[in-house]
């Protein structure tokens, strides 16, 4: 009764230890990728009065033009990056759902699409269901997790479609240079290639500034820009993200959003307005905070003898536990069941991921430093 696609996609190694957290008592969290903070309040108060407005409706299927108007003023502003938001930009329920759409509405059946490892679990599963074929390109710590155009030559074939990329990246915090950048648009400028670039990330990058992969030269009309408001924003709950691109490969997303999806709520689309318009203050802030406790979890992590890469971006160290002689999995089931810690195994985002671990640290200091503290009385 089953799909067969569906046989060879496993459950979501991320939700399976969320779940195992809950009902558990006195349990530090690193794992779900989760804003502490609570959506600031400006935002928050723009969905109340949206209601007591009664806005209940649905919306237009590409999205209120209120807010495609800021998502496109936004872009330009940061990036000088211009989309259309009458045709250029579709609202979606997630990046999730963005990510799918772009998919579907490019891959056929047979077609590869390389993916950088280790990468966010939904991207091979996506191309699976929608009969594509995942090509898988690995990074290791040793050159900070970037991706070169040499080892993207080496993957692609005469039935290569499109290139999957993420900085900064989940699960290694990694980021990519313009110049590094410019590397991959020239490769898939050489190969007519697409690239699907999630950038939700992009306000998390501490050291230096972001490079939004369609403003490369000559990528543009090649480029499908994916992002939202869960990170950023502390709107995961609220499930909104968008997707810009030319008006031919938007169109063709939008097809299947509106048989699928139809739209995203539309008090979230009201609030999303005021987050881009005034809420900047509020999320720098939570930006200054991250870093904060980017730089206390990976000196403590270094301190237990777990080396630790750098992250220059999004909220996750990714520590090597190799040393420890355990697997991914065997290090994250045990730091739960004795020290009630909660961390992801590695190798969820990919066998690239082996020997590593996921450590969120989208979590109070206090919460990190006990954390530290019972991952170090584990390690004894």
């Amino acid at each position: 009764m089953i799909a067969d696609k569906l046989k060879h996609i496993p459950p979501s190694g991320i939700r399976k230890y969320f779940d195992m957290v809950i009902g558990m008592d006195d349990v530090i969290s690193l794992g779900v990728g989760e804003p502490d903070f609570v959506t600031p309040w400006p935002i928050r108060e723009a969905c109340i009065y949206a209601l007591e407005k009664g806005y209940t409706s649905y919306t237009s299927n590409w999205g209120l033009i209120d807010l495609r108007n800021e998502i496109s003023l936004c872009i330009a502003s940061d990036y000088q990056v211009r989309y259309n938001p009458e045709n250029q930009i579709l609202v979606t329920t997630g990046v999730s759902e963005a990510l799918d759409l772009a998919i579907r509405a490019t891959i056929n059946p047979g077609d590869e699409v390389i993916i950088v490892e280790p990468c966010y679990v939904s991207y091979k599963p996506c191309v699976i269901l929608a009969g594509g074929k995942p090509v898988v390109v690995a990074t290791n710590m040793s050159n900070d997790f970037r991706v070169t155009p040499e080892q993207m030559g080496e993957k692609i074939t005469k039935k290569t479609k499109a290139i999957i990329i993420s900085y900064p990246n989940n699960p290694t915090g990694a980021v990519m240079g313009k110049k590094d950048l410019e590397g991959i648009a020239d490769v898939a400028e050489d190969h007519d290639l697409l690239v699907i670039s999630d950038e939700v990330y992009d306000k998390l990058t501490y050291d230096g500034t972001h490079t939004c992969f369609s403003s490369l030269n000559g990528i543009y009309e090649k480029t499908i820009l994916l992002n939202g408001f869960s990170k950023a924003y502390a709107m995961t709950g609220w499930r909104l993200g968008y997707a810009a691109s030319t008006s031919e490969i938007i169109a063709a997303m939008l097809k299947i959003h509106q048989y699928t999806m139809l739209c995203a709520p539309i008090t979230a689309q009201m609030a999303a307005i005021e987050a881009l318009k005034n809420v900047r203050d509020e999320m720098l802030a939570m930006v200054k905070e991250y870093d904060r406790r980017r730089r206390l979890i990976v000196k403590g992590l270094n301190d237990l003898g777990l080396d630790c890469f750098d992250p220059k971006g999004a909220f996750y160290a990714f520590p090597s536990i190799e040393s420890t002689g355990m697997t991914s999995e065997e290090f994250a089931e045990g730091l739960l069941k004795k020290q009630k810690v909660a961390v992801v195994p590695g190798d969820v985002f990919g066998s690239s991921g082996k020997g590593f671990i996921r450590c969120s640290y989208a979590v109070s200091r206090r919460e990190i430093k006990e954390a530290l503290d019972r991952i170090g009385a584990f390690l004894k």
